[in-house]
């Protein structure tokens, strides 16, 4: 039976593996094995988007999860929190104009914008996992 507490983890678990897809992906196109790459990146943003789906059912559910711990720690959370939220709102336009340049051809305009993709969806998928330790281990 499906319990809507069992999303957390499964969101960490989708953030990890989009993570490790996203690593991947970039090895392979460093090492020009192209559709290798491809598949890798067409798979991180097809789990970004099962994340998505399971991050907002998760949220309209349950609501805002409040952060228990105290002192710096509690200031370390926020420090990674905020630049979280922040990048994670423009991770999805990022993710889908850099893979329509990829697959439209347009290499020259895909490498620019993967440029700053890249790093700021690895990010946000690597502190996602880290927020869910945080919050629920």
């Amino acid at each position: 039976m499906f319990s809507i507490e069992a999303l957390p983890a499964l969101n960490a678990a989708l953030n990890g593996i989009a993570a490790a897809l996203l690593v991947a992906g970039f090895v392979f196109i460093r090492r020009g094995r192209v559709a290798q790459h491809r598949a890798c990146m067409l798979s991180a943003l097809g789990v970004s988007v099962l994340f998505l789906i399971s991050y907002l059912t998760y949220h309209a559910q349950v609501g805002d999860v409040r952060y228990q711990g105290q002192g710096l720690i509690r200031a370390g959370y926020f420090a990674i929190l905020i630049p979280h939220i922040i990048l994670a709102a423009v991770v999805p336009p990022l993710a889908l104009i850099t893979a329509s340049f990829g697959l439209l051809g347009r290499f020259d305009r895909h490498v620019k914008v993967a440029r700053w993709t890249l790093p700021i969806w690895l990010y946000v998928s690597v502190t996602g996992v880290v927020i869910y330790a945080m919050l629920f281990l």
